[in-house]
């Protein structure tokens, strides 16, 4: 398992670490610049409709386990005022 490095951007250090050549970042450390309830920060990022327009592309080029019957449902649902959508709820439905 890679170990996680740290950075400091604008006086708030956040986490990445790389795995097979690719960089991954801490959107959790991201949303914590923002406020302290990053749970929240990030739950209303992906529900904006353009996350999800991203995510579904990004799944369909790059995962081949993606199930895009599934991920229709929250396409048609982004950025509607009772639409949630998290980590974990994603991970599970598609």
């Amino acid at each position: 398992m890679a170990k996680n490095k740290k950075i400091q951007v604008q006086g708030s250090e956040i986490s990445f670490f790389q795995m097979d050549q690719q960089d991954y970042i801490s959107l959790t450390d991201i949303a914590k610049h923002k406020t302290d309830d990053s749970s929240a920060t990030i739950g209303n990022w992906m529900r904006n409709r353009n996350t999800i327009e991203f995510l579904g592309i990004w799944e369909t080029l790059y995962n081949p386990n993606f199930k895009p019957l599934e991920f229709e449902g929250f396409r048609k649902q982004a950025g509607l005022n009772a639409f949630t959508l998290s980590p974990q709820k994603k991970l599970r439905r598609t």
